[in-house]
């Protein structure tokens, strides 16, 4: 299952199965390895999820059959033409790593598929609107990826189950979070990185914005996380089957850095073409947050104040969208 506190190694591999055991040494193991990884780098991958390698393999297909799209038609779903930050994200849009060229990726947003005049879509929050659907890949398409967007949630929903237990929590502790949440399913395709380039990257240093996210990458590689400690870049590398899973800005503040959102990055040297499909998971948008218990204390501490799950988001996109107009 991995070995508890070695900050030099990379994320552990962890049998999510456990989780659902009727053994409570077995599942008191799992939360606290959990734990651990949540305090030393904020990543770990998750084996025996509950995705099926059926579903997996069809949204893996579709993803790769957007982007084989020709790019007129992808421009038809630019998320610059919506308030809703959902739709197609052309190559070098987004700068994470300051200092460095945008990225090279081109990506496509998707979400849970509400209405333009659904209440949460009316008020503004993050992520929220209606999906734009490629015309020629059809109702498989949508119907595929809603099926894996809800799949998706509700992995999301038992590993804040998880986490709520290694903070010492009861294990429902998060259900006001995690109701009527907003997640958002991202298909990502990187061109391979040139060799050549010191400022290139396939998505440069940086730190997830929201709770947990839940990444499928496929097998090409060039994932890499930050040793703090040493300031090594330490490969993540694929494994059949499993997920990675990190925690982003929103965890870390809420927890008062007790559990960590880590430095990491993708520099796709292989000379292939990679794809992978994260789902960012950040909640309820109207849920409000400062530290969660016994969470509180430090040096210099002092309680944070209240704020709103949406607005933080928010606050986080527009300052990493911002570095590619200055």
């Amino acid at each position: 299952m991995g070995s508890i506190g070695e900050p030099s190694k990379a994320p552990p591999i962890l049998d999510f199965s456990a989780f659902h055991s009727s053994d409570s040494e077995v599942r008191s193991n799992l939360i606290q390895h959990i734990r651990s990884a949540c305090q030393d780098k904020g990543f770990f991958q998750l084996t025996n999820h509950g995705i099926s390698p059926d579903l997996r393999n069809r949204v893996s297909s579709a993803c790769k059959s957007f982007f084989a799209l020709p790019l007129e038609e992808k421009l038809e779903l630019d998320m610059k033409k919506n308030k809703y930050n959902r739709g197609y994200e052309k190559h070098g849009a987004q700068m994470l790593e300051p200092g460095t060229a945008p990225e090279s990726i081109e990506g496509l947003y998707l979400g849970e598929d509400l209405p333009a005049d659904h209440p949460r879509v009316l008020r503004g929050d993050h992520n929220c609107g209606p999906n734009l659907w490629p015309k020629s890949l059809g109702k498989d398409f949508e119907d595929v990826c809603t099926e894996y967007w809800n799949a998706m949630r509700s992995v999301a929903i038992d590993v804040m189950r998880a986490l709520a237990l290694g903070l010492g929590l009861e294990e429902g502790w998060f259900d006001e979070f995690t109701d009527s949440p907003v997640g958002t399913l991202r298909f990502i395709h990187y061109p391979p990185t040139p060799t050549t380039s010191e400022k290139e990257r396939g998505i440069g240093a940086h730190r997830d914005f929201g709770c947990i996210t839940l990444l499928m990458q496929d097998e090409v590689g060039g994932l890499q996380v930050l040793e703090p400690s040493t300031s090594e870049w330490l490969d993540v590398k694929p494994i059949p089957g499993a997920y990675v899973v990190n925690l982003g800005n929103l965890m870390m503040r809420w927890t008062n850095h007790k559990y960590t959102s880590d430095l990491h990055r993708v520099m796709n040297y292989s000379g292939r073409d990679r794809y992978s499909i994260p789902y960012f998971f950040t909640g309820n948008p109207k849920f409000m947050f400062d530290c969660i218990p016994g969470c509180e204390g430090g040096e210099g501490w002092k309680k944070p104040e209240k704020m709103m799950v949406r607005d933080f988001l928010k606050e986080q996109f527009d300052t990493s969208y911002a570095r590619v107009k200055t």
